[in-house]
């Protein structure tokens, strides 16, 4: 007998400032944060390619706790995350995204040094790609890694917000979570 019940996936909308992200969550943890400014439908399809039966529904109440944490990072009253993710990769994948979880509030590394830190020097354009497949902005910091020339590169959330991420930080480094 075929299994026809659906992955709930939960979501919800943050707004900060002149942003707009959408959020999503698995009863196990927080498994989306959209581009910001991006229309749901970025969600939407992101949760289609994951999930093969899905039920995307609107909770509030759900992604608050997500939310109440992001909104504390960005007031520069958090320096860190606890709220459970549920974020699925390739192990390769997995790996890079534990790398980025090292890397300390306000410091940069680079890919090379991403690389280095998973003893796979050679696979510099495989942690670019990894890093890019990252599910959750700000969560799993991919936002710290720049350039080997110290510049500003690629980042989905767009590079005014990477920059405006890393002032933040740099800014409040030393702070403690409340």
């Amino acid at each position: 007998m075929n299994d026809i019940r659906k992955q709930a996936v939960f979501w919800s909308s943050f707004v900060y400032e002149k942003w707009k992200f959408y959020l999503a969550a698995t009863p196990n943890g927080l498994c989306y944060v959209g581009s910001p400014n991006k229309s749901f439908e970025e969600v939407n399809e992101w949760a289609k390619r994951r999930f093969s039966k899905l039920e995307l529904i609107e909770n509030d109440r759900a992604l608050q706790p997500y939310i109440e944490e992001l909104l504390e990072y960005f007031e520069g009253k958090r320096a860190s995350f606890t709220f459970p993710l549920d974020i699925q990769g390739t192990s390769f994948q997995q790996e890079i995204w534990n790398a980025l979880n090292e890397i300390p509030y306000g410091e940069t590394f680079t890919y090379s040094q991403i690389a280095e830190m998973i003893r796979k020097p050679s696979a510099v354009r495989a942690v670019g790609t990894a890093i890019g497949a990252n599910p959750v902005l700000i969560s799993v910091p991919c936002h710290r890694v720049i350039g080997k020339n110290g510049k500003l590169t690629g980042y989905r959330g767009g590079l005014e917000m990477k920059k405006h991420l890393l002032s933040l930080e740099k800014e409040r480094e030393g702070i403690t979570n409340i």
